[in-house]
């Protein structure tokens, strides 16, 4: 079986001492091809490199989460399209909207999101996207670039309820699903949406470090999450779904070579 792990944050700090082996360990489990996840304009950039470094088995996003959407300025955008541009990059973002934690005031998040899927339609590339608490904002925007995007692309780490997954199935985003649908507290009511999702907008990340399942036993005594995790959440999403871990791994592997393009691995 090979899967791919469509968004993982290996320019994270945590992954500093060991990034190599992270990378042989997912290869060694299966997850044979990575996208790694960019936040910023230096997250891009060294997510750039890394991709660079592993072809065929690497690839990256280039975009601005809504926690740093304050930081982008008008100054910055032909930086950003130029990153867009590079062939290492696979999407746009991840960006979006986050109105949980606010870390960047609602109108800066609002600019930086609606320069974003400019950018997006200019450099042709599909959209990475993350949505918390913001649902009805996030819609109306995606909405007012439907003729422009054809709006392919991801609802990054999906958490939501069956009205906002048809939203999202509706605007023609494919649905992320993270380990936060092995965790018994927050991921339950997840376990009767995963079987609506067609296969072919099925798609399947671990948002390392981020998200660690909680149901794997033993858990790491770091409490970070790998790529290598990603089989764990195929096989529970798989279950929910009534159908094989293979079958599982065959679409989403597909789906997500599909719509970004990957080449195929070494």
């Amino acid at each position: 079986m090979q899967w791919i792990d469509i968004g993982a944050n290996l320019t994270h700090e945590s992954f500093a001492v060991d990034r190599e082996a992270v990378i042989e360990r997912a290869h060694a489990t299966g997850v044979t091809q990575l996208m790694v996840t960019g936040t910023d304009l230096a997250s891009s950039s060294a997510a750039i490199r890394l991709a660079q470094a592993h072809p065929r088995r690497l690839f990256a996003t280039a975009g601005v989460h809504p926690h740093h959407a304050s930081e982008l300025r008008p100054e910055d955008l032909p930086a950003l399209k130029a990153l867009l541009s590079d062939p290492s990059v696979v999407a746009a973002g991840e960006c979006g909207l986050d109105y949980h934690r606010n870390f960047s005031p609602r109108e800066a998040q609002l600019r930086a999101f609606e320069w974003q899927l400019q950018l997006a339609g200019e450099c042709g590339k599909p959209l990475f996207l993350h949505q918390r608490e913001a649902h009805a904002d996030f819609v109306a925007m995606l909405r007012n670039h439907q003729a422009t995007l054809s709006l392919a692309g991801v609802a990054h780490c999906f958490t939501g309820g069956a009205a906002e997954l048809q939203d999202c199935l509706d605007l023609g985003l494919s649905i992320g699903i993270t380990g936060w649908f092995c965790d018994d507290r927050r991921g339950r009511h997840l376990a009767s949406l995963v079987a609506s999702i067609p296969a072919e907008r099925l798609l399947l990340e671990t948002d390392a470090p981020y998200l660690l399942p909680r149901d794997l036993r033993p858990l790491p005594k770091s409490r970070r999450n790998e790529p290598m995790y990603l089989p764990h959440i195929g096989a529970a999403v798989a279950r929910a779904r009534g159908e094989s871990e293979a079958a599982c791994a065959a679409h989403t592997t597909a789906h997500a070579r599909r719509l970004f393009g990957l080449d195929s691995p070494p």
